[in-house]
């Protein structure tokens, strides 16, 4: 039996599909109810990770979990970001030793290492980004690179663990970021920030889902290489950002974005809201934050080699096939 947390989140489903499309018996633990991956096979759990009895009992009898549940976003309150992301980490390693299973994949993310500088073609031995990510908001990244950490240093003889990162995961049914995009677009609110240059590393999510079978796969093999390791993980090459932007709001036939903001302005525009958000205690997300501000104008884009190595990994869905099926999809949700 095959564990997924976050099993019907955006990457979550097309993990738990590619698993029973392969003939795995698969349980899903998730908050909601999701008769539709019912219907194709697997047992869903409902619970939350913050709730260690609960998490137990969805771990109890499987062989592998892989553990995509997490709180994304930008906003100011640490507390939700710790309790989802680090202590809601710790349950399952908890349940994972509690009942002997032999393999745990994390998924992280690249934002773990950020520190507000370019990071281009970097690999796996560039450091967490854990103070810079302190000192500006980036509470999720700041928790997941503890979570990260922690997941590695529970890699031993009878759990075998490895993390992945995979970068700005995108693609249909996609219900976060290219959403966002759009919208913010379509009420004039999205701006270019910086000069407009910089490039990212992106994955198309059948991609991403698919790191996860083969990390799954390389941890059962006799004493693993990917054993207590991350992996970035992302498309054959990296795009533009601002350019690639354009193009997903063409998909939706919506104008290429024509303002820009210096990374400067951006920044102290971020650090006001910050403020404003945490004086009046608002749950919401800001507009802007410093660690978005930075996100957007800076380049990053990571090495797959590590991942091509040790996992087998490589992108069978092209960047541009991705987006020609991020584009009919996106034509049925207008």
């Amino acid at each position: 039996m095959f564990l997924v947390t976050g099993g019907g989140g955006f990457l979550g489903r097309y993990i738990v599909e590619q698993l029973l499309a392969r003939g795995d018996a698969v349980r899903v633990f998730a908050r909601g109810a999701y008769p539709e991956l019912e219907a194709l096979g697997a047992e869903v759990v409902r619970g939350d990770v913050t709730d260690a009895d609960t998490v137990s009992r969805a771990v109890a009898d499987c062989e592998c979990v892989v553990h995509t549940a997490a709180l994304p976003g930008i906003a100011m309150r640490w507390q939700p970001y710790h309790d989802t992301n680090l202590l809601g980490t710790r349950n399952v390693l908890a349940a994972c030793r509690e009942h002997g299973v032999g393999r745990l994949v994390y998924t992280s993310s690249p934002s773990v290492v950020f520190d507000g500088r370019d990071h281009e073609g970097v690999d796996e031995s560039v450091p967490y980004g854990t103070e810079w990510l302190a000192k500006n908001a980036g509470h999720y990244s700041r928790s997941k690179a503890m979570a990260e950490a922690e997941v590695l240093v529970a890699n031993g003889d009878g759990l075998k663990t490895c993390a992945l990162r995979p970068h700005l995961i995108w693609g249909p049914r996609d219900n976060h970021l290219i959403p966002r995009l759009i919208a913010r677009a379509k009420s004039g609110r999205l701006r270019r920030v910086g000069d407009g240059t910089n490039r990212v590393a992106m994955v198309y999510v059948e991609n991403a889902a698919a790191a996860h079978l083969f990390a799954i796969n390389a941890l059962a093999a006799p004493n693993p290489a990917a054993a207590g390791k991350a992996y970035f993980i992302s498309q054959a090459e990296p795009v533009n950002c601002w350019q690639w932007i354009d193009e997903i709001l063409a998909l939706a036939d919506v104008p290429p974005v024509k303002k820009s903001i210096s990374l400067s302005t951006a920044s102290r525009l971020g650090h006001a809201c910050e403020l404003a958000y945490r004086t009046l205690g608002l749950k919401s997300e800001p507009p802007m934050t410093r660690f978005l501000a930075a996100q957007l104008a800076h380049s990053h884009w990571f090495s797959t080699a590590a991942a091509e190595r040790d996992l087998g990994y490589r992108p069978t869905v092209s960047t541009g096939e991705g987006m020609e099926r991020l584009g009919q999809w996106l034509q049925t949700q207008a």
